[in-house]
């Protein structure tokens, strides 16, 4: 079977050969490729300073965070950096574009926030890429939410699994990427996914809704950060769906740049027909179609982003997983409540009410 790495570099290699009005729409998105190709010969993805754990997570459905999350993930690791992608969403269409089997009783995600499992024993590798992984959800992941109510830190159930995992692979064999793709909503899996991670990346379609519930998801970054994780930040904007005929996609794009400023990649993904298809082979888009606009698209994204890494602080080693904590004492009768309620935007109990949950 042929490298699916091969096969990009083959298909984009191939639009050299168009001999069309360079003037044309055809050749210039043919030289539009043939540049994405000479640039991974000449200038590969750098390494970055330290393992980047990066939560993809926008609580509006359809805007390319899964999209994201797997073809981002295959240009990192077909270009040299080793990627673990966690799925976190019970749907697992993440799973699903990276061919990695997902039925019930396989390995999953599930096992290692709920079970004993740890992340190396849940995690599978993938035929995109032998530098990238998938540890897969599966429907039981739509229980998840409810099964961790009562369990004590349930927020760092994903941030411990993660670190224990790191830990424990040599210092070759540790993931330089690790993304973690979020469902649709800012429930508890989402909120393990922001502890979990030291940076977010937020994919906004270039459609008139595209900053609906945009604050709230800003403002739950902003607690996780005070609270839980303070090294959580937003480090990157990816605009998606960008339809170039339409001016509404300029002005939302314009928008966008203009709030967030270099915190936009300079790289759009386009509308493509291949970028849609390609799950449904099991496949990301670049190994599906890998000289589609999409694709192309996809790998100045990944290497805009692979860049932005090379000024991160090295990290020798990640630290040990510190050990689960007693369980906690009953709550006092009164006090705040805790940051997950008010992410979560759970009521605030009572004192009988919260003695409920800490049995």
């Amino acid at each position: 079977m042929t490298d699916p790495g091969e096969r990009l570099r083959n298909s984009l290699a191939a639009d050299q050969a168009v001999t069309a009005d360079f003037d044309s729409p055809i050749a210039m998105e043919a030289m539009r490729a043939t540049r994405v190709l000479h640039a991974a010969d000449q200038d590969p993805f750098p390494a970055p300073g330290r393992i980047r754990v990066v939560t993809i997570a926008n609580q509006k459905g359809g805007v390319g965070k899964t999209t994201s999350t797997v073809n981002l993930g295959v240009a990192l690791a077909m270009y040299g950096l080793r990627t673990l992608v966690i799925d976190l969403d019970p749907q697992g269409n993440a799973s699903t574009a990276l061919g990695v089997e997902h039925t019930v009783r396989t390995p999953s995600i599930y096992d290692a926030l709920v079970g004993d499992n740890t992340l190396a024993e849940v995690t599978h590798p993938t035929t995109a890429s032998p530098n990238l992984f998938c540890v897969p959800a599966t429907i039981d992941l739509a229980g998840a939410e409810i099964e961790l109510v009562s369990v004590v830190a349930r927020e760092h159930r994903l941030r411990r699994s993660i670190e224990a995992y790191l830990h424990e692979l040599p210092a070759e064999e540790r993931p330089h990427y690790v993304l973690i793709d979020c469902p649709p909503s800012l429930g508890l899996l989402t909120l393990n996914a922001l502890v979990a991670g030291d940076e977010v990346l937020i994919p906004i379609q270039c459609e008139y809704y595209a900053l609906e519930g945009l604050g709230q998801l800003l403002s739950n970054i902003d607690l996780v950060r005070q609270h839980l994780n303070p090294g959580i930040s937003v480090s990157t904007i990816l605009l998606t769906m960008y339809d170039g005929r339409t001016k509404l996609a300029d002005q939302v794009a314009d928008e966008v740049r203009n709030h967030f400023g270099e915190l936009v990649l300079k790289a759009v993904i386009p509308r493509n027909v291949r970028v849609s298809e390609a799950p449904g082979y099991g496949q990301s888009v670049l190994t599906y179609d890998p000289g589609s606009r999409g694709s192309t698209s996809y790998v100045e994204a990944a290497r805009e982003f692979a860049h932005r890494g090379v000024g991160l602080p090295q990290v020798v080693a990640p630290p040990k997983a510190a050990p689960p904590p007693p369980v906690a004492a009953p709550p006092p009768a009164m006090g705040p409540p805790s940051v997950a309620a008010l992410v979560l935007g759970e009521p605030v109990a009572g004192p009988a009410q919260r003695g409920r949950h800490a049995t």
